[in-house]
């Protein structure tokens, strides 16, 4: 008989502490996945233009012939994506006036075409692109250009014109702009009479900000800790299965 009584409390007080356990990690809520980012939208080129640099000059000759509608046509809806050379302000103030203003409107657009590429690179791809020179721009034939990429420092060679790209200003797959301080001419409209070389100024030292994230000086990755939650839940478990312990000791003492 008490061995039977025995037993019962026992088999109770297993069950209680399985209910117990269960209540400690059951109930915890589940880790949510994190939320996909959406999905980017369209570069309008016209407010990248008109924001992001001095291309005021560039953006009026695209609006004024239409390049602008190809260059974004080709963003949007090509999966080749697009590489534009944007001239800046000063740019079009160091060629002779009237210096464009000769040239019949196919002339203007050859040439704002010729400062783009039908596919996307990004500033690492100009490695492999340097050994592919001459490349073929968008407006296609003799209208291509050479470019040379030493250490990072990305040059452009177009016959007529020698520059260097000076900034990024975007680029993300599907489109790269890229500031230049010259504009892109090409021999095949003004012959042979190759200008004198502008020597560009070296591009400026940027500083590591502040907000760089410091390289642990010794080397050692920090162990990842446990959760202040899950601490709290194994230290109330080994508690309660000493409680358990000790009532199941007495119990069996006390039918002994």
């Amino acid at each position: 008989m008490e061995s039977k009584l025995l037993f019962m409390i026992i088999s109770m007080l297993v069950v209680w502490c399985s209910t117990l356990v269960n209540s400690q990690f059951v109930g915890s809520p589940p880790i949510s996945s994190p939320t996909p980012a959406p999905a980017l939208e369209h570069v309008n080129l016209i407010q990248l233009l008109s924001y992001a640099g001095p291309f005021h000059t560039f953006l009026k000759y695209l609006e004024k012939t239409k390049v602008l509608e190809t260059f974004q046509d080709q963003a949007n809806n090509t999966e080749e994506g697009i590489t534009i050379f944007a001239p800046t302000d000063d740019a079009f103030s160091k060629l002779k006036n009237p210096f464009l203003s000769n040239l019949i409107d196919d002339q203007i657009k050859s040439i704002l075409l010729f400062h783009a590429l039908s596919h996307y690179y990004s500033l690492s791809d100009f490695k492999n692109l340097s050994q592919m020179s001459p490349v073929i721009t968008y407006a296609s034939g003799q209208y291509t250009l050479n470019f040379t990429d030493v250490s990072g420092d990305i040059s452009i060679d177009s016959r007529w014109t020698k520059t260097k790209v000076s900034s990024s200003v975007v680029a993300t797959d599907p489109i790269a702009v890229y500031e230049i301080k010259n504009v892109l001419l090409q021999k095949a409209i003004f012959g042979t009479d190759i200008p004198p070389t502008v020597v560009p100024a070296p591009a400026p030292h940027i500083a590591p900000s502040a907000d760089t994230p410091v390289a642990n000086v010794g080397g050692s990755n920090s162990s990842p800790k446990s959760s202040p939650s899950s601490s709290c839940k194994i230290s109330n478990l080994a508690i309660l299965t000493q409680l358990i312990l000790a009532i199941a000791s007495g119990v069996v003492l006390m039918f002994s």
